[in-house]
């Protein structure tokens, strides 16, 4: 999956696999880990694929959204500019929560994905007190330095596919970190105990939760690649089903 030249090949047999589920009847396909990062599928070639494919991107947003602690004015975005990072910063904007960057590159690529006014979106010189990071996709280095610059009290929320590595969490004590976008599961939901190793048991990945609410829904649009479903939207089904979301830890890092 990290080796760029097999990325092509990895792809064919996903896209194939989702053609032959359709065929055979499956209403929604939900991504496998590290596919949601990495697949892309050419809806444009298979108009009369009537399987719906999703990717989760929708619930992870909305789940960060609403991990935001009341109050919160502004947000730091640090680490690798992906559709959910994209998409997080488009939220917050719309809340009137300003989303700061730290380099200048990350600056200009989101104010033109964004059309942000100045309001919105700055350059910013130092933290706040709520950082959004990609953990895995990041040069260690730099996400090194990243939580080593960081103020006192600082949560940390990562939006990654996978959490931040243990060491990373050491660094600081004085912290505070979220888990990875995730929710609890309902009650209803038997003979489902530990879906990730890193998250509590009977917690599960918003990417996962969103396959099974857009099945539930019975909706019949795609959530991946370019499309994705209302955060609100997805959030409230997510809440009708059964499903909760985490208090964010007041446990240091």
């Amino acid at each position: 999956y990290y080796l760029r030249f097999q990325k092509g090949a990895i792809n064919s047999l996903i896209e194939e696999a989702i053609v032959q589920a359709g065929r055979k009847g499956v209403k929604v396909i939900s991504l496998g880990l590290l596919n949601q990062a990495s697949f892309y599928l050419p809806i444009s070639e298979h108009p009369h694929l009537k399987i719906k494919v999703v990717d989760g991107s929708s619930l992870a947003v909305a789940v960060i959204l609403n991990s935001s602690p009341k109050g919160t004015t502004q947000v730091v975005l640090r680490g690798n500019l992906t559709k959910v990072a994209y998409a997080i910063a488009y939220a917050f904007s719309q809340k009137g929560i300003q989303v700061a960057t730290l380099h200048q590159a990350e600056y200009m690529k989101l104010a033109k994905s964004l059309s942000a006014t100045e309001s919105s979106l700055v350059l910013a010189a130092s933290y706040t007190h709520m950082v959004m990071c990609s953990s895995l996709e990041e040069n260690e280095y730099k996400m090194t330095i990243f939580f080593l610059s960081a103020p006192r009290g600082t949560l940390f929320v990562p939006f990654s596919h996978l959490p931040q590595k243990k060491k990373k969490k050491k660094l600081r004590k004085d912290c505070f970190d979220h888990h990875t976008p995730a929710m609890k599961i309902p009650t209803s939901l038997e003979n489902v105990h530990s879906c990730e190793n890193w998250l509590p048991r009977r917690v599960m990945r918003a990417w996962r939760i969103a396959g099974i609410v857009h099945a539930l829904e019975g909706w019949k649009e795609h959530d991946c690649d370019n499309t994705m479903s209302n955060t609100e939207k997805i959030w409230q089904a997510s809440l009708r089903h059964g499903f909760h979301p985490l208090v964010v830890t007041t446990q240091p890092m």
